[in-house]
């Protein structure tokens, strides 16, 4: 029973983990093409400020796949 809670754990981790990883990347050339964009023209940046934020989302998923998987400790 213990070690199905560490695995369960580790599963919960992974999933947090990942998820911030490839978040992380996705936002990185978003935010370039966005600031590069409103560079040119400022009327970009609400399209900038949603596109960047997308990715965000990814991360929150997976955060509610950790508390799925904590909860069936």
């Amino acid at each position: 029973m213990a070690t199905d809670a560490g695995l369960i754990a580790i599963g919960a981790g992974v999933a947090v983990g990942l998820c911030g990883i490839a978040s992380a990347m996705a936002e990185k050339d978003i935010g370039s093409a966005a600031v590069g964009a409103m560079a040119e023209d400022e009327k970009l940046f609400g399209k900038g400020l949603i596109l960047t934020v997308i990715p965000e989302t990814i991360v929150i998923f997976g955060l509610v796949m950790a508390i799925l998987l904590w909860t069936k400790m």
